[in-house]
C-alpha cells in the first residue's frame, strides 16, 4: 500500500510536506501542493483518516460493501459479518452497491479514503480489472459470492455453476423435459454461472431424449419473478417447470401461477436458488439450493482481518463452497 513516504520520495519533498498537503496545513506552496496531490492521484493514495485509531489498537473497524441492504442474501450476509466483529469487538461499516456500477465503485473508494485495513466487499456491478487493482491497494481487501482466478486467495465463493448443474438434474431425474429459466437481468456475474451449469446439464441429457427449454431475463427480486412468470404463460409455450436465479424470484413465480388458476406442484414444479427463511414458510415449501452464505461471511471476515492485521491464518489456495440441493415439496415427480 502507497504510504506518505512513498509520495515524499516520487515529489522531492520531506514527508512533513505532504503530511501539510493531506492535512490542509500551511508552510506549502501552491505548486509543490498542486504536484504532491497529483502524485497521490497517480499512486492512488488515499488519506488515512483513521491511523491514529488503527495504531493505537484502538476502534479497529472494518468496511464492508453489500450489493443491497433488503435482501435475504445481504441480511444473512451481514450476520455473519458481525457475529465476527461482535466476538472481536470491532466497529463494522456498512454501504451499499444498489447493484449499480457507480454506486459501487463509490462505496469501495468511500472505503479507501477512510483507509479501512479490513475490507469484506460483494460486487454485483464491477468488472475484474477494477476489483484486482482495488485489491492491489488493499490487502486486506476479500471479495465474498464472487471469483476472480488473479485474486483467487482472497475469494470466498460458492460454485454457482455445479448449483445449476444440480437444480438441472434434479428436475430431469423427476422427469420434466419443457423447462423454463429465469435469469437475472443485468451483470451478475454468478446468474450466467448457474445458467451455464443448468444448460451444460441439459446438453449431457438431450443425448438420450429431447429437453425443451425456455430462458427468460427478469429483475431478481419478488417482483422480477411475478413479472417473468407472466410473460412465460404470454408465450405460450409449453413448460412444466421453472428454474430461477433466486428464492424471491422463485416466490413471485409461484405466487402469480396460482393467481392464474395453476397448482404448485401439480400443473407446474418451481426450484429456487438461497434456501432462505421465506422458502421454508411458502405453500408449497420451495425445493432450493442450500447457499450457505452466513458461513461464507464469517469465513470472509476472518480472512479480511487476518490479512490486515498480518496476523497469523491458516490461508488456503481459495475459498470455494459446495452448494446442496434441499428437497421440498414443490417439484411434481412425473416419471415413477
Amino acid at each position: 500500500m502507497t504510504t506518505i513516504k512513498d509520495i515524499a520520495k516520487a515529489a522531492g519533498v520531506s514527508p512533513a510536506s505532504v503530511s501539510r498537503v493531506i492535512n490542509n496545513g500551511p508552510k506549502v506552496g501552491q505548486k509543490t501542493r498542486d504536484k504532491i496531490k497529483q502524485i497521490m492521484d497517480e499512486l492512488g493514495y488515499y488519506p488515512n483518516t483513521n491511523a491514529q485509531a488503527i495504531s493505537a489498537k484502538k476502534n479497529i473497524s472494518i468496511g464492508v460493501v453489500l450489493a443491497d441492504l433488503i435482501s435475504p442474501l445481504s441480511a444473512e450476509m451481514a450476520q455473519g459479518i458481525e457475529k465476527v466483529a461482535t466476538e472481536k469487538d470491532i466497529q463494522i461499516f456498512f454501504n451499499s452497491g444498489a447493484f449499480d456500477k457507480t454506486s459501487e465503485l463509490k462505496a469501495i473508494e468511500t472505503l479507501l479514503e477512510h483507509r479501512y485495513q479490513a475490507m469484506v466487499i460483494h460486487s454485483k456491478a464491477l468488472d475484474e480489472k477494477t476489483l484486482i487493482n482495488f485489491a492491489n491497494k488493499n490487502p486486506g481487501l476479500v471479495l465474498i459470492n464472487r471469483y476472480i482466478k488473479e485474486i483467487e486467495d482472497r475469494c470466498v465463493w460458492l460454485d454457482d455453476k455445479l448449483g445449476g448443474t444440480l437444480m438441472a438434474d434434479y428436475i430431469m431425474d423427476e422427469g420434466h423435459e419443457n423447462i423454463a429459466i429465469i435469469d437475472a437481468e443485468g451483470v451478475i456475474n454468478n446468474s450466467a454461472l448457474r445458467c451455464e451449469g443448468i444448460k451444460h446439464a441439459i446438453a449431457k441429457r438431450n443425448t438420450d431424449r429431447t429437453i425443451n427449454l425456455i430462458e427468460v431475463f427478469a429483475n431478481a427480486s419478488y417482483k422480477g419473478g411475478e413479472i417473468a412468470v407472466q410473460n412465460l404463460l404470454a408465450m405460450g409455450q409449453k413448460f412444466t417447470a421453472v428454474l430461477t436465479y433466486n428464492d424471491d424470484m422463485a416466490i413471485g413465480v409461484i405466487s402469480m401461477l396460482k393467481a392464474h388458476g395453476y397448482r404448485v406442484p401439480e400443473d407446474i414444479s418451481v426450484i429456487g436458488f438461497g434456501n432462505f427463511i421465506l422458502a421454508k414458510c411458502i405453500t408449497p415449501k420451495l425445493t432450493t439450493i442450500n447457499n450457505p452464505i452466513e458461513e461464507m461471511a464469517i469465513k470472509a471476515t476472518e480472512l479480511a482481518l487476518a490479512l490486515s492485521q498480518q496476523s497469523k491464518f491458516e490461508t488456503q489456495p481459495t475459498y470455494r463452497y459446495v452448494p446442496e440441493l434441499i428437497v421440498r415439496k414443490s417439484v411434481k415427480q412425473l416419471i415413477s
